[in-house]
């Protein structure tokens, strides 16, 4: 096990943190247990609120770089890259948080906590904030949240560069409607194989400084009151060391929404003894509420000692943070304000974006050519919104290009483009005034004129999200199907019926029902929300400037029919790992504009070593004629039926220019070939491991797609 430890001055700070909580009165120790804490002047203790957001750029705080959102980042399948984000990420957030110390702004958004990423499964895709994770794979979150969170807090020796927050603990993946009552069932097997990799690997490999709890309960306990998951495992079997802090309002969920306490003064007392070290919740920022916690600090022995770790949790984070010390001694307080959503941001935010792509179905109209197009048509809700481009949890780009505008500046004076918007985004008219379906004609007229179409369509933020940021029919930020809502599939519809070729750009942050659409139509691009340089960053795919090299870190399914009820937390009959039937587009699949041959595959012994693991290598050729990156992929099937398919375990990007080969090996650790059984524990069993490499998953649809089958070798143990 390996102990948080992001300094050699651990041990002093958390030496300073006693005893300056040693000094506190009560009144002070019940407002320093708020998000939003106020000054302690006599102590020398500036106001802070806990609060920030980062999840794919400084959010929530004025201008800073809008990258593509996690999900489409999560796409990559790159580590290096997520890490070089977050690393962005950071430094903005420096930047922007000494500007508002020097102008003495410590308001909320502003701090150097953050609460991201997040790292729970999206496990169904009708959940709203699907789009914030990395997707549906334990050993894919978990890679990605461990570089997130490394380039989010740096590797300064002394400081944080800021703290990351791995969320929301332990198993939370919707129904958001019901998420402030809502009782998550899960067994030992997927708790300890699905829902807990990515936290654990996030706390023990990346170091994160904060865990958050979630609204809902596990098995009938509160999440954030939950001694057995907070104490037990989170602190003793991991080594966490930071500190932990609810989700906002979850504490007054315990007597409101779960109805386990009858007061807000037993809730933040359950809280406080069983783990939680910060109250975010408005109520108790009260001067009544803290009055009454500051009088059972006062009244309650075992209370004091509890308040007292917490709080030392806490000013230990703010000390890592370099809050206490001299400007000159941390690296971190000379970032200039000039860095945020500077040129060299830009330029990197749209290399990022195109990485992020994934492109499902291309007949060979892919790419573009402009020399032979004369005019272009663009149709679609989403072609020219910006609201489509950036996800939730998102800062203020200082320019946005929209994929209407990508396109536009991408054909100069080459092509003509024609738009239309085509239809509402979900409602069955652009107008209150107009009959349904208005823009038809109009996108006939463009079809008629158009010697391709590229349709523009999906969903924002609006439509999937978080319970609260949401306002139409979708309400609670769920999706209720996998349909393209409104009138989008009628549009496409007319589209395909002009006889013109379409390429269908999908801008979504979840899985949709594509069935009809791959079928018909010559190409589909999945964009994501690709940020604010995402316009740019697809017309430079469309038009062969950029390979796509994007992955599904999520399951296409067909129907939502397929799946089981939202609400039943089995893994049975959900993702890749447990899927029956075949998918649409599988995870791990994205085509490229070249072709990638595998050859010569093979393991490092003929044996398991369960100490060491095993090494498996390849060699791989650009056979194509367009330079690109590969993206190796190695899964493992364990015997036993545990999990019934091979789980991704391994990954490597390779860049190729066309004739070009290279050898990869890629390292499995013994960890890869365990198999988690009902109880929960981990185990290596005898019998024959298949391990594959190759460009997707070992399986039909997958090859099918891929057009190539995948190297499968066998190791016993």
């Amino acid at each position: 096990m390996e102990l948080r430890d992001n300094s050699k001055k651990q041990k002093e700070y958390r030496a300073r943190a006693a005893a300056l909580v040693a000094q506190m009165t009560p009144e002070e120790k019940a407002g320093q247990l708020m998000y939003d804490a106020p000054a302690v002047e006599r102590l020398g203790i500036p106001s802070y609120n806990w609060w920030g957001e980062a999840l794919h750029g400084v959010a929530r705080a004025g201008t800073a770089t809008v990258f593509p959102q996690a999900i489409a980042l999560a796409a990559m399948f790159d580590e290096n890259r997520m890490e070089q984000v977050a690393d962005a990420v950071s430094t903005e957030a420096r930047a922007k948080y000494n500007a508002a110390q020097a102008a003495g702004d410590h308001d909320i958004y502003k701090s150097l906590t953050f609460w991201t990423p997040n790292v729970n499964i999206f496990r169904d895709p009708r959940w709203g904030r699907g789009h914030e994770t990395y997707g549906e794979d334990p050993y894919l979150t978990s890679r990605l949240g461990v570089r997130f969170v490394e380039g989010l807090q740096g590797h300064d020796p002394n400081y944080l560069k800021t703290a990351a927050c791995a969320k929301h603990f332990a198993a939370h993946s919707g129904p958001e409607a019901e998420r402030h009552h809502f009782d998550a069932k899960v067994s030992e097997q997927d708790l300890r194989a699905t829902y807990l990799p990515a936290f654990q690997a996030c706390v023990q490999e990346g170091n994160a400084e904060i865990v958050m709890g979630a609204y809902s309960c596990l098995n009938g306990t509160l999440n954030c009151a939950n001694a057995h998951m907070i104490e037990d495992v989170l602190r003793k079997e991991w080594g966490f060391e930071g500190h932990f802090t609810s989700d906002f309002g979850a504490i007054c969920d315990f007597h409101s929404g779960h109805r386990k306490t009858k007061t807000p003064e037993e809730s933040v007392e359950l809280a406080l003894e069983n783990g939680c070290d910060l109250i975010a919740d408005m109520y108790y920022t009260k001067p009544e509420a803290q009055a009454e916690l500051a009088e059972a600090i006062r009244s309650k022995k075992n209370l004091q000692a509890r308040v007292d770790n917490a709080l030392t949790n806490l000013f230990t984070t703010r000390m890592k943070l370099g809050m206490f010390d001299a400007a000159e001694e941390n690296p971190y307080a000379a970032i200039p304000y000039t860095i945020v959503d500077s040129a060299k941001m830009c330029r990197m935010n749209e290399e990022i974006s195109e990485r992020c792509a994934v492109l499902l179905k291309n007949d060979g109209i892919l790419p573009l050519q402009k020399k032979a197009l004369h005019t272009i048509g663009v149709v679609g809700p989403n072609a020219d919104s910006r609201r489509a481009l950036v996800g939730n949890y998102e800062g203020t780009a200082s320019r946005y290009v929209t994929v209407l505008e990508g396109i536009q500046d991408a054909v100069g004076g080459e092509a003509r483009v024609l738009y239309s918007q085509g239809c509402d985004l979900f409602k069955d008219r652009t107008s209150n005034l107009t009959r349904p379906n208005d823009r038809a004609s109009e996108v006939k007229a463009v079809c008629a004129e158009s010697d391709v179409v590229i349709a523009v369509m999906g969903l924002d933020a609006d439509l999937e999200g978080e319970e609260g940021d949401v306002g139409n029919e979708f309400a609670s930020g769920d999706k209720p199907n996998l349909n393209l809502p409104g009138l989008q599939s009628e549009t496409l519809r007319v589209i395909a019926e002009s006889g013109k070729p379409c390429v269908l750009v999908m801008l979504s942050g979840s899985a949709m029902a594509l069935g009809w659409e791959e079928e018909h139509l010559n190409a589909i691009l999945q964009g994501w929300y690709p940020g604010a340089q995402g316009g740019r960053a697809i017309a430079r795919l469309l038009f062969g400037e950029a390979n796509p090299q994007g992955r599904l870190p999520i399951t296409f399914y067909r129907t939502s029919e397929e799946l089981p009820a939202f609400t039943d937390y089995a893994m049975q009959g959900r993702t890749y790992r447990y899927m029956k039937q075949a998918a649409l587009f599988p995870f791990g699949y994205g085509l490229s504009y070249t072709s990638y041959v595998y050859s010569g595959a093979a393991l490092s012994a003929e044996k398991l070593d369960a100490e060491n693991g095993i090494d498996i290598s390849a060699r791989v050729k650009n056979a194509g004629k367009m330079a690109g990156t590969e993206t190796a992929e190695v899964y493992v099937k364990a015997p036993g039926d545990a999990v019934p398919h091979a789980q991704l375990k391994g990954i490597a990007k390779v860049e190729l220019v066309p004739g070009e080969e290279k050898t990869v090996t890629i390292h499995l650790p013994a960890k890869a070939f365990l198999s988690v059984e009902a109880d929960g524990k981990a185990l290596l069993h005898h019998g024959t491991y298949q391990i594959s490499i190759g460009g997707s998953q070992p399986e039909p649809r997958s090859e099918t797609l891929n057009g190539h089958t995948v190297a499968v070798l066998t190791a016993e143990y």
